[in-house]
């Protein structure tokens, strides 16, 4: 009796262990499940020009806010027309910003240059003054704060003892 036993045991497993066999190797069964990738936030890239510290195009997340990206242009330079900008506007990708200058503010008294305030195209007039020496003065400016003295102008690269002589009676550091 034991060796019926012995073998209706080994058919029996021998049927499981085909009847599985059967089922993996069998087609699958259901649709495939498709794998999407993760969501990645979105963005908006702004050029900013004007009156602002620092011009330049900027990439911001999406819904920034136009005070956003005046903050990451360096905020605005004292003499922004800001009464028109609508700082809670939301940005829109490939929007251009144009910060303009008020009008109203004169950078030349009696002839003279205020080289504390004036714009780059301003300075650009000097004599011996070029493009590049003009935006040296513009950020020296910047990052140094106002002229005491029109003498100090000489501290900006580009302008030496021949250049200042030939613009200090031009320039002018008051009000």
């Amino acid at each position: 009796m034991k060796t019926f036993l012995n073998i209706a045991l080994g058919v029996l497993i021998g049927l499981l262990a085909a009847g599985l066999i059967w089922l993996a190797a069998g087609p699958p069964r259901g649709e495939a499940v498709t794998l999407l990738p993760s969501p990645t936030a979105r963005s908006v890239t702004v050029y900013v020009s004007g009156a602002v510290a620092t011009p330049g195009v900027y990439t911001l997340p999406e819904g920034s806010r136009v005070d956003d990206v005046i903050l990451l242009a360096g905020g605005f330079l004292p003499n922004a027309e800001q009464e028109g900008i609508n700082l809670a506007a939301t940005l829109q990708d490939g929007q251009q910003l144009d910060i303009p200058v008020r009008s109203a503010e004169s950078h030349v008294s009696g002839g003279r240059i205020n080289i504390n305030t004036a714009t780059v195209e301003e300075l650009d007039t000097l004599p011996g003054i070029g493009p590049t020496t003009a935006q040296n003065i513009f950020n020296y400016r910047l990052e140094h704060g106002p002229f005491q003295f029109i003498q100090d102008i000489q501290n900006v690269p580009g302008i030496g003892p021949v250049t200042y002589d030939a613009i200090k009676d031009l320039i002018m550091v008051g009000p």
